[in-house]
């Protein structure tokens, strides 16, 4: 004989409506990067075109979002354009994609050393000053005798940048951890490691992200910085040459769509960021 169970109509509406919430929840946490993305590119083209009038720059020197707009998309040499650009963007976001993900990993690991053995972060980060005081222009030489001129060079160069505001942030949310939870977790014979893992890193999850996005724009700038002092590739050793070679049209084109690239890659950490955070993010509990 077989069981029939009734069902609550309004049991299964609320079950319906709770679906629906997380669905607009969800969409709207993707919906904010977006936005955040749009009104980042209006903001840097309306205060391009401010910067433009208030200086009353050459046109020849000086282009507008138009100029660029242009020279991406209208005419028959718009082609060309567009594949001289990102012929470079490739080469550059390889040297910036690699750098970035060398100085998070070091970062992270570097900061978990720190937390951990605070005898070590006692003998080590006098040193790791002294190198963030020196300016990278001037250990680009350096740099480049020692790792030479191709991909490994860049990656210091690039992870360098990414690693030191990461290393601060990192360690930052490491210890943000909840001794309680530490503590309990000592109790139950866990070491410093489980601690770590367990704690530690969970806790520091935030951070992480908040390095991540905060590394994306300082990883370019590292490429770029690499391509024009020593690799002699990508966007920025490009856009040197366009300085010298008058090629005005490129260098601009160069500069906006590399800012297109840094605030996209930045909000859709941040999408990600958003999505992990309510992924994991403890459940609220219903009124009474």
């Amino acid at each position: 004989m077989s069981a029939i169970t009734a069902t609550d109509p309004a049991a299964d509406r609320a079950a319906a409506g709770a679906s629906g919430g997380r669905v607009l929840r969800g969409a709207g946490r993707l919906l904010r990067p977006l936005g955040n993305l749009v009104t980042t590119m209006a903001a840097v083209i309306v205060l391009w075109i401010i910067f433009l009038h208030v200086y009353n720059l050459d046109p020849l020197v000086a282009k507008s979002p138009a100029d660029v707009w242009r020279y991406l998309f209208e005419g028959a040499q718009a082609g060309d354009h567009r594949s001289l650009v990102a012929s470079g963007l490739g080469r550059t976001l390889l040297d910036a994609g690699v750098g970035f993900a060398a100085g998070l990993v070091a970062a992270v690991a570097v900061s978990l050393v720190f937390v951990l053995a605070r005898s070590v972060e006692q003998a080590l980060l006098p040193m790791a000053v002294v190198i963030r005081s020196v300016p990278l222009v001037a250990m680009t030489p350096l740099i480049t005798l020692v790792f030479g001129r191709g991909l490994l060079a860049t990656t210091v160069i690039s992870g360098l940048i990414v690693f030191f505001p990461a290393l601060v942030t990192m360690s930052f949310g490491l210890r943000s951890a909840s001794r309680q939870a530490a503590d309990l977790c000592r109790a139950y014979g866990g070491g410093d490691w489980m601690v770590a893992r367990k704690v530690m890193l969970p806790s520091a999850v935030p951070a992480f992200f908040a390095s991540a996005r905060v590394g994306v724009p300082g990883a370019l700038i590292g490429a770029m910085l690499a391509e024009w002092l020593s690799t002699g590739q990508g966007l920025g050793y490009a856009m040197l040459k366009d300085s010298s070679t008058f090629d005005y049209d490129h260098l601009w084109a160069s500069v906006a769509v590399l800012t297109a690239v840094s605030a996209l890659c930045y909000n859709v950490i941040l999408a990600v960021e958003t999505l992990a955070l309510a992924r994991f993010a403890p459940a609220s509990r219903p009124n009474g």
